[in-house]
């Protein structure tokens, strides 16, 4: 009977035997296509100048697409010149109007051009899909354009015809961007982002932006946007966090311009409380100056040192709540001694670099003044009440998760815990023990929870609370590290206590019989399956390699954020799987002066050409193929009525 029904609801959609005859014909010429190009990017980290231009110019793609269709018939310069153009046409064309290089011929030679790399990048699409990525108004005339037949001599004027409408109607600048924007959608087929999308960088929001405008991807959440998250569910900690975060690089832009916080009574608390304190070990790291909020340093000094010492407050009263975190060692206000100046640290006691703390009190380090109650109320309403992350947030969450199982590749951003003797670390919740794939399933849980549960609901606060364990604990997927020592880069000058060891994931994932065995916990098959993470730099510099544990780990994060430029050597990496192989693009530091194109290598080649029928997608067709045969069939017993207009 269910069965029934559901080829009954199918039958709304195809109401006769010859359409769903139709669509069965349809899906299974797309199942005998090339599977599509996925895109797999890592720690974003707010550079949205260069992760823009890399989306644009697919990594270099585009690039070689260009050389591939024009290199033996069009000098390099002129080459360099399309690239540019597909990649930012607007700005491009303006630029040309205003050299007055914008000619009738220059048009049509663009449009020629464009056309033809068109063709290219949409070879393995079909038609219909194809036109569906067009800009409506401009359809009709790509696909006929995409489509002529040049052995046909009225064609050719019919295609000649087309291109001097359009120019004399003076639609040229338009149609031309509406192709060079088709050429970077058909070059991306789905777009994978491996974590940590926000902070350090400028501008996290517009990179949000870009990923709301794409037509297929998903995110595998990373601890800097869980900590967002985490800001966005009401977590004060959480909100104290990217506040401090922010501030210590100084990016203003993206909390007031980009989600609109209102910093003001934070910098006002900040000036009155610390009015005659330096602050000096809490001066931001200037990597990019704000445009639209410039604040002076010394006053940034002062609210990085408010809204951290609130955070380990706020911290340090989480890990009393929670006892099963394991964190007591991390309660380090209370591990001060406030008359001789030092801190306890791991049972070794160091002299503190700064002990100018006006609103702890050392026989209750852990209390929040009225002030600061105050102040976080207000911050906490500004959160709250920012309309633009709250869109992005949820866009996080409906496009997102610990981890995803696709195309025989296993992504997420950090690790998965595990214990020195290589099997899985685990935790116990109200009696129930987790580990492994059953681990990950519960954090992704408790992250819906956080934010989709009515407030007041059971369990509501401690996933709200999990948020902040989830930035920083050491079981943490998303973190893996023992433990973050924020408090000691601060306070501490012992360099020994600034350390922080990597969970056992990533010494014993080097090997392959650890990859395996991840593998196949995720029900993923051992051969030609892989796991895809970033979290940690790869020092490119040091001759370290994002490809490990013999071609089955590709650790993919190479310092998009300048704050790792230096130690990687360069800006990252994207990895790209076509049809026919793996390849990693090495992308260098970005300079909007010069041409950027990152170098691609080869890291594997499949054994046979994949196609549409060996992926997940097509799996998924063929399960349709087999409901609309049901349907033939019911219709042709007289199951189900036809309906024959």
């Amino acid at each position: 009977m269910r069965e029934l029904a559901y080829l009954k609801l199918l039958s709304k959609e195809y109401p006769s035997v010859k359409e769903a005859a139709g669509e069965i014909v349809n899906l299974m010429a797309i199942c005998s296509l090339p599977k599509g190009t996925e895109y797999f990017f890592s720690d974003l980290h707010g550079e949205y100048e260069a992760f823009i231009h890399l989306l644009r110019s697919s990594s270099g793609i585009i690039r070689e697409k260009i050389k591939l269709t024009f290199g033996h018939l069009i000098p390099e310069d002129d080459q360099i010149r399309i690239a540019n153009l597909i990649y930012y046409p607007e700005r491009n064309l303006a630029r040309l109007k205003k050299q007055g290089e914008y000619s009738e011929d220059w048009q049509k030679i663009t449009i020629y051009r464009l056309v033809q790399l068109c063709r290219e990048v949409s070879s393995k699409y079909t038609r219909s899909k194809v036109r569906k990525k067009m800009p409506k108004e401009y359809a009709y005339a790509i696909d006929e354009l995409l489509h002529v037949d040049y052995n046909d001599e009225n064609k050719k004027l019919y295609y000649d015809e087309i291109i001097h409408s359009v120019i004399s109607t003076g639609i040229g600048d338009n149609f031309i961007a509406a192709l060079c924007h088709l050429i970077q959608n058909l070059t991306i087929d789905n777009l994978h982002i491996i974590g940590d999308i926000f902070d350090r960088g400028p501008r996290a929001d517009i990179i949000m932006q870009e990923l709301m405008n794409f037509h297929d991807v998903d995110i595998q959440w990373g601890n800097h946007d869980i900590s967002w998250m985490g800001a966005a569910t009401g977590n004060l900690a959480c909100i104290c966090n990217v506040l401090r975060i922010a501030i210590s690089y100084n990016s203003f832009d993206v909390l007031e311009d980009g989600y609109g916080i209102n910093l003001r009574p934070l910098s006002m608390f900040a000036a009155k409380v610390y009015q005659d304190d330096p602050c000096q070990r809490f001066m931001p790291k200037i990597l990019d100056e704000n445009i639209y909020d410039a604040v002076d340093p010394g006053l940034a000094a002062k609210m990085h040192k408010a809204i951290a010492v609130i955070q380990f407050k706020l911290e340090g009263d989480m890990i009393r709540r929670h006892p099963e975190y394991e964190m007591d060692k991390r309660q380090l206000l209370t591990a001060v001694d406030y008359e001789k100046g030092t801190v306890t640290v791991e049972g070794k006691t160091y002299p503190m670099l700064d002990m100018n703390f006006p609103t702890i009190d050392p026989r209750n380090p852990l209390e929040l003044t009225k002030g600061e109650k105050a102040l976080l109320k207000t911050l906490s309403a500004s959160f709250k009440h920012s309309g633009l992350l709250h869109r992005h947030v949820r866009f996080l969450y409906s496009h997102g998760g610990i981890y995803k199982c696709y195309n025989s590749n296993l992504l997420y951003h950090g690790c998965i815990p595990m214990e020195k003797d290589g099997t899985f670390a685990s935790i116990t919740v109200d009696g129930e023990t987790y580990s492994g794939k059953r681990l990950m399933d519960y954090f992704d849980k408790q992250v819906q929870n956080a934010y989709f549960m009515p407030e007041g609901a059971p369990g509501k606060e401690e996933a709200v609370d999990l948020m902040w364990y989830l930035w920083c604990g050491s079981k943490s997927p998303v973190f893996g590290k023992d433990k973050i020592t924020t408090f000691e880069h601060y306070f501490v000058e012992d360099k020994s206590t600034h350390k922080e060891t990597m969970n056992p994931y990533y010494q014993l994932s080097q090997k392959e019989e650890f990859c395996t065995r991840i593998l196949r916990e995720f029900g993923l098959p051992e051969a030609g399956s892989h796991i895809i993470n970033g979290h940690v730099p790869v020092k490119m510099k040091d001759g370290e390699k994002p490809v490990k544990a013999g071609g089955k780990l590709f650790i993919i994060d190479g310092g998009l954020s300048k704050a790792y430029q230096s130690t990687t050597g360069i800006e990252g990496y994207t990895l790209i799987y076509n049809s026919h192989h793996l390849a990693l693009a090495e992308h260098m530091p970005y300079d909007p002066r010069k041409e950027n194109t990152p170098k691609v290598s080869v890291v594997e080649k499949m054994a046979s050409r994949v196609m549409v029928a060996d992926t997940d997608k097509g799996q998924e067709l063929k399960e349709q193929i087999e409901d609309l045969k049901e349907l033939v069939a019911a219709y042709r017993k007289g199951t189900i009525k036809e309906r024959i207009e």
